[in-house]
Formats: structure tokens, C-alpha cells, sequence
């Protein structure tokens, strides 16, 4: 029986045509896309179906520290849309309006199960098990968060030095997109600005998790020290520690110059084997420094 989603099989199934492998995110990663989409599609949306007008103010104050500027960015929508749950219940102004948080135990639910895939198409078939209003809600809220990415963005490119990079490890190595983001989003947006031709796969979060996605793609396939994830979020990291493979990060604030540095320091040290080590810990040590757990709210 297959371990992984029927979707991952070009990931399972994909051969090495070279020595060296790499993975790359893409929204807030290869494109500068999370803001407007977290701040003009993701927010509305949230609180429009989860009935956050009341405490509108500091419903979108948590979706964009959780999905932008904490340790949570970058995560699938499912468990960063139960943090801003969280978040919200326990915050003073939010009590005071007698404001009723949902608990969503039912989305809660979705995302302890190991059956589908946090994705709309598995969200699908696992209300088809478990029919329920709350999921009804939640189907409501991840369509329309769709509905509204593909209706404004667009016209977004990539940062600079994203396609140079591109060119520059054509041939050299596999490039796949490892991504969170729903794969016919990453498909459109790829191809929209002519990067798509970079990708042997563009993986989006029907194909499995980004931990899956390494895993699957190039675990095993490559020597560790040849598999490189480019990521702008802690879960990228933890993705590629997760299966023995570097990090390269793009610090979020300062991606056009993390692009820089890549394209003119770090492929080249990694192509060398000179990349893991001190000057791959000094890049995560500030890395980290940018994206805290606590929210400004309660310092």
C-alpha cells in the first residue's frame, strides 16, 4: 500500500539528473505575495465566516502575526487558523467585548487526522465522513480565501535574483517548489512569470506536507550535504532538518538581499561543499532572531 498521496507520486518518483537538489517556498519566499494575501484575502475571509466583526481590529492584528511576523509563518492554513483562534480567546479586549471565539473542534479534528492531506480536496473527502456545520463553515472559509487570491493576485513577480538563481542552478541541480500554498495557485503564478520551466515540481499542499515533500523528492536520493532548502519561515527549517538537508533562509523584511547573497555567496559554497557549518549557522542564527512567539500584545 502507498505511503504517501496518490498527488506526491511525481515527487516519489522523481529521478536525480545531477548531484545536488533544492528545494525552494514560494509565497513570501520566491515571490513577495504573503502580504497581500494574508492582509487582503486571508483576513477578510477570516473574519467574514468565523463572525469576527465585533472584534474585527484584533482579528487581523492575530492572522497577520501568526502568518506573517511570528514563528508560525508559513504554516499550512488549517493549524495557522487555529492559533489566531487561540490567540484571540485568551486576549483582554477580545474577553471584554464578550465576544465567543469558536473552539473549532471539528477543524481541530481535521488536522489530528494522518487520512487526507491539509488541503481543500482533503478537507472534502473528510467531510464526507464527518459531515458537520462547523466544516461547512471552514469549506466557506478556504474557498473564499481562494476565491479571493486568484481575483487580485496577480502581476506579483518573483524577487530579484530569484530567476537569476534559477538559471544559475540550471543543470547543476533539481529544483522542486516545496510549498504549503494550494498547488494550482503555485501552477498559475510559476507559469504566469515564465519560472515554471526551473521546477522537474511544483508541489503545493495536496501533494503532502514540505517535510513529505523532501522527503519524498530527494531523501535518500542525494548525498545530505547536496540537499538545500531555500525557505522564509521556521516550518522550511524544521522541513529541512527533518530529513538531514541544509537551510538557506530569506529573511522575511529583507528577502531581495537574502536573494543577493544566495545567488552571489551561498550557491556558490554549496556547490563546493563549503556551504554547511559555521556559515550555514551564522545565516539561521539571524534568521531566528526575526520571527518571535510572543505577540506584541502581551509584552
Amino acid at each position: 500500500m502507498s505511503t504517501f498521496p496518490e498527488s506526491a507520486r511525481p515527487l516519489a518518483e522523481l529521478k536525480p539528473t545531477g548531484r545536488f537538489f533544492v528545494g525552494i517556498d514560494s509565497d513570501g519566499c520566491a515571490f513577495d505575495t504573503m502580504e497581500i494575501k494574508h492582509k487582503e484575502c486571508f483576513c477578510p475571509n477570516t473574519i467574514k465566516w468565523w463572525d469576527l466583526q465585533p472584534v474585527s481590529k484584533y482579528a487581523r492584528e492575530a492572522v497577520e502575526f501568526v502568518n506573517l511576523y511570528s514563528k508560525w509563518r508559513g504554516i499550512n492554513r488549517w493549524p495557522a487558523l487555529t492559533v489566531v483562534f487561540d490567540l484571540l480567546e485568551e486576549r483582554p479586549e477580545v474577553i471584554a467585548r464578550h465576544v465567543k471565539i469558536t473552539p473549532a473542534a471539528k477543524v481541530r479534528a481535521f488536522i489530528a487526522q494522518k487520512e487526507f492531506p491539509l488541503s481543500n480536496d482533503g478537507l472534502k473527502k473528510y467531510m464526507a465522513l464527518h459531515p458537520d456545520g462547523e466544516l461547512e463553515t471552514a469549506w466557506r472559509w478556504t474557498t473564499g480565501v481562494n476565491a479571493t487570491i486568484e481575483e487580485i493576485v496577480h502581476g506579483v513577480p518573483p524577487f530579484p535574483f530569484v530567476r537569476e538563481s534559477l538559471e544559475a542552478m540550471k543543470g547543476k541541480a533539481d529544483v522542486v517548489v516545496v510549498s504549503a500554498t494550494p498547488t494550482e495557485a503555485l501552477i498559475r503564478e510559476w507559469q504566469e512569470h515564465d519560472i515554471a520551466q526551473y521546477a522537474r515540481v511544483i508541489a503545493g499542499q495536496e501533494l503532502g506536507t514540505k517535510k513529505q515533500h523532501l522527503g519524498l523528492a530527494a531523501k535518500g536520493k542525494y548525498a545530505p550535504d547536496h540537499i538545500l532548502m531555500i525557505g522564509d519561515a521556521p516550518g522550511d527549517m524544521d522541513a529541512a532538518r527533518a530529513n538531514d538537508a541544509l537551510f538557506f533562509p530569506i529573511n522575511p523584511g529583507a528577502e531581495e538581499k537574502s536573494w543577493e547573497r544566495f545567488y552571489h555567496e551561498a550557491l556558490a559554497r554549496f556547490f563546493a561543499g563549503a556551504y554547511k557549518g559555521a556559515y550555514e549557522a551564522s545565516l539561521i542564527a539571524e534568521f531566528e532572531k526575526l520571527l518571535p512567539d510572543t505577540p506584541p500584545w502581551r509584552k
